[in-house]
């Protein structure tokens, strides 16, 4: 009866440690799994990989890009249409060398080139996340379809020897943790050189000019450098990360276009600390200024109140003015109804001053174009839903305006209340209604392939002429 008893203790004994042993291991697993999870936040997954309106991860979010429009995939964990059969290795060549499981190339677009920073363990994180934690979606997406030769995804090893870095970040002896970890964040996951970098000939981030601005898009990505005029050097710590968690610095800037979707995904849910580290290493980057934005002053505090409406009224045909009329009549009729008649904004600050705001008073006017065509949307917990709507809709639509019309109002608020040496055309409004600047890349690629292919074949002509007037050797040569 002892022994049984004794057995029985044991027994009850392994049960429990077992038990224990499997609570602890699935409190470890969760840990794991919720730091994927932020550090999915904090790379801003969701915002390219979630269609509007559509589920999460599943894809389908077309890109424009300067070479053409990129499809986001589905990174849900379905085995047929996601990376449900990625092991972890093919999930960390993806992320830190931009090569699929099929051994495919990705484009730049997904910012491997960025994620190639991210250790081993966030790495792990993220997988265990993703295959864990994020809900399969069955579904496909359009495939990229990129125009000649930029389709062929092969060219993108030549790319990779070039311009990948997939080396750690380097040491940097004397940096405080804060700094350290805000490099982190803002080389590696939220991937700020990405967008605000200008890029080369080839594509690839011209790092000499870090964060010094770049078209992304048909939007502008400013300069962020801590140049005193050009870039945000005026802000102070608690500014940016204010922009950070709100989207908006009031008399300064608001967030709109993919920097809008990456406060309203990523960056507002940051910590605080994260937040904090962010804007150390940010305001420590090298200043860069422009000639332009240095000759006009800080974009931060140009232009005034100012009503020029009254002046129009009753304007015979033919005035001096007469090409600011349109401008000034779209403004009354569709802009001073929220900005306020002399532009100056509520005093909430829910609809900005049109003076003393970077979309206004910067030396490129793509972005006040964009906010006019495509409008603003974001949303945080601290900042609220902040919405402009879209005045670049289908012909027809009753608040759809025409590049004419665009081009007119961006000029009138360009003069009234922001750089009046900035002027905007009609054909500049299209390029930013088609989806941004094109990059000549896709034309020096085409010429360059043309050229090479006239090369093989004059060579192969040359071959051919040259054996035909070598006279073979015979018998009577010898004689």
């Amino acid at each position: 009866m002892k022994t049984l008893t004794n057995s029985l203790l044991a027994a009850l004994f392994c049960t429990a440690a077992l038990t224990a042993q499997a609570d602890t291991a699935s409190d470890a697993e969760r840990a794991v799994i919720e730091r994927g999870r932020y550090l999915a936040v904090a790379s801003d997954c969701i915002a390219c990989h979630t269609a509007p309106r559509g589920k999460p991860m599943a894809g389908g979010t077309p890109i424009a890009s300067p070479v053409g429009t990129i499809v986001a995939t589905n990174i849900t964990p379905s085995k047929q249409f996601g990376i449900g059969n990625y092991t972890e290795t093919q999930f960390a060549d993806a992320l830190r060398r931009g090569v699929r499981a099929d051994g495919a190339r990705l484009y730049p677009a997904m910012p491997y080139t960025a994620y190639s920073v991210m250790t081993d363990a966030d790495i792990h994180a993220l997988y265990r996340y993703f295959m864990k934690a994020v809900a399969p979606v069955d579904q496909a997406t359009a495939e990229t379809r990129l125009p000649f030769p930029m389709n062929i995804r092969t060219s993108m090893r030549g790319w990779n020897a070039l311009f990948l870095n997939d080396k750690p970040l380097p040491p940097a002896d004397g940096r405080s943790e804060q700094w350290l970890r805000g490099r982190y964040l803002a080389e590696g996951p939220a991937h700020c050189s990405t967008c605000h970098t200008p890029r080369g000939l080839l594509m690839q981030e011209n790092l000499d000019l870090q964060l010094s601005g770049a078209q992304v898009g048909p939007w502008y990505a400013p300069n962020i450098t801590p140049h005193k005029t050009s870039g945000i050097g005026s802000w102070s710590q608690a500014e940016l990360v204010s922009y950070l968690k709100t989207g908006r610095v009031e008399g300064k800037a608001q967030a709109a276009g993919s920097m809008a979707e990456a406060i309203t995904h990523s960056f507002s849910h940051l910590t605080d600390d994260d937040l904090q580290a962010i804007a150390v290493y940010i305001r420590d980057r090298p200043a860069i200024g422009d000639d332009q934005g240095q000759a006009r002053g800080n974009r931060f505090e140009q232009g005034k109140a100012g009503n020029a409406l009254a002046g129009f009224r009753g304007m015979p045909t033919g005035a001096a003015t007469d090409e600011e009329v349109p401008g000034a009549r779209i403004f009354s009729a569709s802009c001073a109804s929220c900005h306020g008649y002399n532009g100056q904004g509520t005093k909430d600050g829910y609809y900005p001053s049109l003076y003393r705001n970077s979309a206004t008073a910067g030396v490129n006017p793509n972005n006040l174009i964009a906010t006019i065509l495509y409008g603003v949307e974001r949303d945080t917990d601290s900042g609220g839903h902040v919405f402009m709507p879209p005045f670049g809709n289908q012909p027809n639509a009753l608040n759809s305006l025409s590049n004419d019309d665009v081009a007119a109002l961006s000029n009138y608020v360009l003069k009234y209340y922001g750089n009046a040496g900035v002027k905007v055309t009609p054909r500049e409004v299209e390029v930013i209604r088609q989806g941004g600047p094109r990059s000549s890349l896709l034309l020096a690629a085409r010429i360059g392939m043309a050229v090479g292919a006239l090369l093989v074949l004059a060579l192969l002509v040359w071959l051919l002429a040259r054996k035909k007037r070598v006279r073979p050797i015979n018998e009577d040569d010898w004689k």
